[in-house]
């Protein structure tokens, strides 16, 4: 994944050393986490249209039910006093990933979650009254 990861910001030409800031600090993300989870797509079990528009509907549905799953997993995961990152990352290196965790080609990456126990818990912070937020139209 740094590879590609590096591969990439090259081509966005940013200096040498943004580059190793950047590709430093997300394998040291993966590498420090406790646990790991990659969420991906499977469509073998989705229906197939004749029509590009409906098989698109199909996979967006797919997508979204991905990252539903994947903020439920979170809400999960704080209700038990763990920490989580949620990054995107694994869209971009979508059959690097397939390959180096042997997954079937049909699960596509989606997402990566990075679990564990908090350092440092936030204050919880005071929340806004409805009528703050609420927008009349």
């Amino acid at each position: 994944m740094a590879i590609e990861f590096e591969r990439d910001l090259e081509q966005d030409k940013l200096p040498q050393a943004e580059i190793q800031k950047r590709t430093t600090r997300s394998r040291e993300r993966i590498i420090s986490a406790p646990v790991v989870i990659v969420l991906s797509v499977d469509m073998s079990d989705m229906d197939i249209y004749p029509d590009e528009k409906r098989n698109k509907a199909e996979y967006l549905m797919a997508v979204q039910s991905v990252a539903n799953a994947g903020m439920q997993m979170l809400l999960a995961a704080h209700a038990e006093g763990l920490g989580g990152v949620w990054v995107c990352s694994p869209l971009f290196v979508q059959e690097t990933i397939q390959n180096i965790l042997e997954l079937p080609k049909s699960w596509e990456p989606q997402a990566m979650f990075f679990l564990g126990y908090p350092q440092d818990i936030p204050e919880v912070r005071e929340r806004k009254s409805l009528t703050d937020v609420f927008i009349r139209m």
